[in-house]
């Protein structure tokens, strides 16, 4: 069996938001939507404080709620555990978004390009693969996972604190980092099981 997952090194995570970046490149996002984003925050007392980064995504949910509330099948899961979108079948009710954990999924209501009255090249090519009045979020690059690649956060990440695999596998690298590390998720008392894990900043990373 194979259940995708990723885990994010959080002593590692630079903050400096590349997987920001690779994500929108990746998929073409029009301005204003990002499946990948990095949140900032501090922690401590003044003048003993901490700038810390917590990037998040799409947590691709072994008991995804936004599946439960799509009205047409738009969202589903697939046998590798990856939860995608038909932009076909969404009506744009925007129901999956309420009922989103983690507030991962964003409306395309607009196309909204990066240079006022014009469109450039990139832009043209890439905002047909997206519809209008749908929702939209990650899906782990699923084109390059199904061509054997990496997602582009993961191999874009200049502090390497990125890791996707197989987390059904044991003995593979994600599997072995979340029971070595002490591997966390984010909001685990709503009971969604998501993929994406968590190492702890206080704790050693890779070398």
């Amino acid at each position: 069996m194979v259940r995708y997952g990723m885990v994010i090194d959080l002593k590692r995570c630079l903050g400096c938001d590349t997987c920001t970046m690779a994500c929108k490149a990746a998929n073409a996002t029009t301005r204003g939507i990002l499946w990948n984003r990095v949140l900032k925050y501090e922690t401590g007392k003044y003048p003993h404080v901490r700038l810390n980064y917590l990037p998040v995504l799409c947590m691709h949910c072994k008991e995804p709620e936004c599946e439960k509330v799509c009205p047409t099948g738009a969202t589903s899961k697939r046998e590798d555990g990856i939860v995608v979108v038909d932009n076909e079948k969404c009506v744009g009710c925007r129901y999956c978004m309420l009922a989103c954990v983690y507030a991962s999924r964003t409306f395309y209501e607009e196309v909204r390009t990066f240079y006022p009255g014009h469109m450039t090249r990139f832009e043209q090519t890439g905002y047909d693969r997206h519809r209008l009045g749908t929702v939209e979020k990650c899906d782990f690059c699923l084109e390059r996972v199904q061509a054997g690649q990496e997602p582009s956060c993961v191999v874009s990440c200049t502090g390497h604190a990125r890791y996707f695999g197989n987390l059904d596998d044991p003995n593979s690298e994600v599997s072995r980092l979340i029971k070595e590390r002490k591997g966390f998720v984010l909001n685990p008392e709503m009971n969604t099981d998501p993929s994406v894990y968590y190492l702890p900043s206080e704790s050693g990373g890779r070398d």
